[in-house]
């Protein structure tokens, strides 16, 4: 990880490289279902969080205490009728016609056969499944983002993380992307409740186009999205279709828009030859007083749907550039669904944050999941085949020129008015932030039980020898018709 150039000292730490961070993790997003046919899989969250607790990075960091959203916090985004729905509908209740009606009109639902599934509506309500526990999930989700930044805000931390949001195609009425609730938005206001300027920075393969929407009028916020913007390989606009070059904002919030649409095949260089002079000028102009960067890992190389080539240590290019800024910094996940690369560039990503990427293992470690890592040959960073072609080239000049001159009509920061910041920070209680199962002094968190993953209890139980042969020969016996698949009477 580069610390020359921004890397300042830290508040808690003086060697420029430690951070105060803070970590979020909630197990009961994992058992979330979209169905079996879709994408989003939420148990690569808990793939990440596998692979975080047994490099043991978790001993760096404090816990945030699991604390779902609450309605009302979510209407300080989205609108009542839609909050309420994401409350009422069930698989059941959907087949109620006006509840029904209302949710497909929110982008809510399941397929239907009358309508084309490639282009149609029945594509995009698809995405937005109506779901087990879609209610609970979205408090969930939310309430880490919120939980992340209200750390950001009392100043115990310089790092906050929560894996499981970073939901950015949400909108205040509809859901959109596989996104219900945009827990981004949620989290830039409440770090406006205290910071004067908050940066956005989106590094998903898609255009963040709901927190774009939200704030696009505003100059305490600012939006920089790099996301593909192309014909995808059905021939159609690459989803959301959004983030034009020219899209810089509008009224009060002109030129605190930036978009930097890429084409397919983006690689480690050519990114960071995009990344590090934009994001440069960005963070000398606005002068940001903390910065949100959403790490959609569907930018990864071989993503289920992205079409970049970045390999892990690319895409965590990104954080670790950001962090040497030593401004407060919340991560928060997003796009990604080929889960095995998903959760290794989650885990790698949290070990940059805590100044540690260069101690942990490149081997997958035995933890339950490793099975997962096989494609990938158990190492924690998979190979990117190289690419021949020049790295640099003409296309890479013109969007950085383009990008670069629209920061120049950026005008100075806004003065700071008194008004946007609270007038005590310790008005905040500290301490009902943090989890106070966790055993500082010998360095270990302990485990509860509602945190412990069934495939790690598992792991632990079926111990060192069966971990290679237990189902590979279970597998052998029930091809062979020597396993009773009914149920036995005997106890």
């Amino acid at each position: 990880m580069d610390t020359e150039g921004h890397s300042l000292p830290s508040a808690s730490c003086g060697d420029g490289r430690k951070r105060r961070v803070c970590y979020y993790y909630d197990p009961g997003i994992a058992n979330v279902d979209y169905g079996a046919d879709h994408n989003m899989v939420p148990r690569r969250v808990a793939m990440a969080h596998a692979l975080v607790e047994k490099y043991g990075l978790l001993a760096d960091m404090e816990r945030l205490r699991v604390r779902p959203a609450t309605e009302a916090e979510l209407r300080a985004f989205h609108d009542d009728a839609y909050v309420r729905l994401l409350r009422d509908i069930t698989p059941d209740a959907y087949h109620d016609g006006d509840l029904r009606d209302r949710a497909r009109a929110c982008r809510v639902g399941v397929p239907d056969p009358n309508e084309p599934e490639a282009g149609g509506a029945g594509a995009y309500i698809y995405d937005n499944p109506v779901i087990d526990g879609l209610w609970d999930y979205c408090l969930r989700y939310a309430g880490g983002s919120l939980a992340a930044a209200r750390a950001l805000v009392d100043g115990s931390s310089d790092i906050a993380i929560n894996w499981s949001g970073g939901m950015h195609h949400a909108c205040r009425g509809k859901a959109s992307g596989f996104c219900y609730v945009n827990d981004i938005v949620l989290a830039i206001q409440e770090l406006l409740k205290h910071f004067e300027r908050v940066l956005y920075v989106d590094i998903d393969v898609h255009h963040g186009d709901g927190v774009e929407a939200h704030f696009k009028r505003e100059s305490r916020v600012m939006t920089v999205s790099f996301h593909l913007y192309d014909i995808d390989r059905r021939g159609d606009k690459f989803f959301p279709g959004t983030g034009k070059a020219e899209d810089v904002g509008e009224g009060d919030g002109k030129y605190y828009t930036l978009n930097v649409p890429m084409k397919a095949g983006m690689d480690d260089e050519r990114y960071q030859q995009l990344f590090r002079p934009i994001m440069d000028e960005v963070m000398e102009k606005f002068a940001p007083d903390a910065v949100v960067l959403q790490c959609g890992a569907d930018s990864l190389y071989g993503d289920r749907l992205g079409e970049f080539r970045l390999s892990v240590k690319g895409h965590a290019g990104c954080v670790s550039y950001l962090r040497s800024f030593n401004v407060p910094l919340l991560l928060l996940g997003g796009g990604g669904y080929t889960v095995n690369h998903v959760a290794s560039c989650w885990c790698y990503e949290t070990a940059v944050a805590v100044g540690k990427e260069k101690e942990i293992s490149d081997e997958i470690p035995f933890h339950g999941y490793e099975h997962y890592y096989k494609d990938q040959g158990y190492k924690l960073h998979f190979t990117v085949p190289k690419k021949n072609g020049n790295k640099k080239d003409d296309l890479i000049d013109k969007i950085k020129q383009d990008a670069l001159m629209n920061l120049a009509m950026l005008k100075p920061p806004p003065t700071t008015v008194g008004e946007h910041r609270p007038s005590k920070r310790h008005a905040i209680n500290v301490k009902a932030h943090y989890d106070q199962n966790q055993d500082k002094k010998a360095k270990k968190y302990r485990c509860r039980r509602e945190d412990d993953d069934p495939m790690e209890r598992l792991h632990r139980l079926c111990g060192e020898a069966d971990r290679y042969n237990f189902f590979t020969e279970l597998g052998k016996r029930k091809m062979s018709g020597l396993v009773n698949t009914t149920p036995s009477d005997s106890k």
